[in-house]
């Protein structure tokens, strides 16, 4: 399948202006092989870009910002490549769409496909997918395809299921569109920060894709002229699951493939598909990988979520981990970006339960105001 042979004579009226119609990732649609507006009934892109004060306090990093795509219909970033893909596959009257994905890519092409009226064939290993994500996969009506086998088998007979029934792959590493989607993340960054770039970006990986598509968005602003340099990009991938961090510090464009061993099933990928691409965007901003272990991620989504209100799910809180493996490096007065690719209102498992508490009264507010902790914390005033 090709992208239909799109080229773009890059020029700063391909930027939308302020007063522009469209709305999320529609807005750039003059940089996009497909227009959705009008025909993709699901509002795509446009998430936040936070400055969390709090944070940015504590991790004593004044410039980090966190763009916050958990805002997306299903709460992750692969949000975008579905609404372009199935624009796609409604112009190509696909009798089917499907997907392989460790969870996040299945919830959002189940949603997708279910609002434009597309049958959607989902393929999940069964070892690894959150039951949590198959539930909310199966209530949009889409076929769970439970492959006994890591999630690279499970790819591949989605592939070739595509192959031999005419069904519409949006898989990740296979569509063209899919990178061509998630580009529109670079540019809201850009727009975001007063039409500027961050000093570094830090994003998870998995496939690569995610990480490969923002920077193909970082130089096409600055093909386009109104960007001057590409931001320094830092993959982040899990210690359980991290071959392209080995490949890169010996200077290699491939890998030795792994068994996946993290709780961080989003970015669980031990033979990226997408790798060499990720592995030659981050060498072309002078950048590097770097790997965290599942107790820094956990760290990162309880950070998250204490000081900004941002729940992660642990490869949405990969980046964070990153960062903070590299506390100290960035520039103070730096602005750092961190991707936070999915939320944890999915899968419950992994919310960090050691912040708050949860206290017992009896219904009568003399004893709740004696309780200790909250006699504690109202340090007389209510006396």
């Amino acid at each position: 399948m090709s992208s239909g042979g799109y080229t773009y004579q890059y020029a700063p009226d391909l930027i939308p202006d302020r007063t522009e119609p469209g709305e999320g990732m529609w807005r750039w649609r003059r940089l996009l092989p497909l227009d959705g507006s009008s025909s993709y009934p699901l509002r795509v892109g446009g998430t936040p870009l936070l400055a969390p004060a709090r944070l940015r306090a504590e991790l004593d990093l004044p410039g980090l910002v966190v763009k916050d795509e958990t805002r997306s219909p299903t709460g992750s970033n692969k949000d975008r490549a579905t609404a372009l893909c199935l624009v796609d596959a409604l112009r190509r009257r696909a009798p089917a769409i499907v997907c392989a994905s460790t969870g996040n890519v299945a919830a959002s092409l189940s949603a997708g496909a279910a609002a434009v009226g597309i049958p959607a064939y989902v393929f999940v290993s069964k070892h690894t997918v959150s039951p949590h994500k198959v539930d909310l996969m199966r209530s949009f009506g889409a076929t769970v395809v439970l492959v006994d086998g890591p999630y690279e088998a499970a790819y591949r007979l989605s592939e070739a299921a595509c192959e031999r029934l005419g069904w519409y792959s949006r898989n990740t590493a296979a569509n063209p569109l899919v990178p061509q989607a998630k580009k529109t993340v670079a540019f809201e960054v850009w727009a975001q920060l007063g039409h500027a770039m961050p000093e570094v970006a830090y994003v998870p990986v998995g496939d690569g894709v995610t990480l490969a598509a923002f920077v193909l968005g970082c130089e096409e602003l600055v093909r386009c002229g109104v960007a001057d340099r590409v931001p320094r990009v830092v993959g982040v991938q899990a210690s359980g699951a991290a071959p392209l961090v080995r490949a890169f510090a010996d200077g290699r464009l491939e890998w030795t493939p792994v068994e996946s061993h993290t709780f961080a099933d989003g970015i669980g990928v031990g033979d990226p598909f997408y790798g060499r691409q990720a592995l030659e965007a981050v060498r072309r901003t002078g950048g590097e990988f770097v790997d965290v272990g599942d107790d820094a991620i956990r760290a990162a989504i309880a950070l998250l979520a204490r000081s900004c209100g941002l729940l992660a799910e642990p490869a949405g809180a990969a980046a964070l981990a990153g960062a903070l493996a590299h506390r100290g490096r960035p520039a103070g007065e730096a602005c750092v970006l961190v991707l936070a690719t999915g939320t944890g209102l999915k899968d419950h498992r992994w919310l960090p339960r050691g912040s708050g508490l949860a206290i017992e009264v009896p219904p009568d507010v003399a004893a709740f105001l004696a309780h200790p902790e909250v006699a504690a914390r109202a340090g007389g005033a209510c006396s």
